[in-house]
């Protein structure tokens, strides 16, 4: 067996356990980011970056059909792009209430299920990340929380 056909192999069998299908992830992605760009807190963000979205989009279909189907679509670093942005854990709650909230619109109890565990990971990856590129390491347990301008000192 070859390594394409190993990973159609892999993309069949989570698609037949999940229900997830390429059209799902579509309808997934846009009613995300639908409400993405509709936040208060992360909408200004994507706003200063993004000005065509179509391409984000495809390029959003093709990173979560390859984290949730094992798909190979997406060739990308997302972690580079993440590094520079004016987040922290509030940041990535937020984001993750969106998707979950999304999920539960979109997808089957299996799909959704696989979907926040993929999310969770990716959230709780970016924001070590982040928090690493501001010179923070985060302990076991902890979150990055950016301080405040104007915050009294304790």
């Amino acid at each position: 067996m070859t390594g394409a056909e190993r990973r159609e192999q892999i993309t069949a069998e989570i698609a037949a356990r999940t229900g997830i299908t390429e059209a799902m992830i579509e309808r997934l992605v846009r009613s995300f980011y639908a409400k993405v760009r509709d936040d208060e807190m992360l909408g200004p963000i994507f706003d200063a970056r993004i000005s065509d979205w179509e391409p984000h989009l495809a390029q959003m279909c093709a990173f979560w059909s390859s984290v949730a189907l094992m798909s190979g679509r997406y060739h990308g670093a997302p972690m580079p792009k993440h590094l520079p942005l004016p987040v922290d854990a509030e940041h990535f709650d937020r984001w993750l209430a969106l998707f979950e909230a999304t999920t539960e619109e979109v997808c089957p109890p299996e799909a959704q299920a696989h979907f926040m565990e993929r999310a969770r990971r990716i959230a709780a990856s970016l924001e070590l990340g982040v928090a690493g590129a501001n010179g923070v390491l985060l302990g076991v347990g902890e979150r990055f929380r950016r301080k405040q301008p104007n915050s009294a000192a304790s």
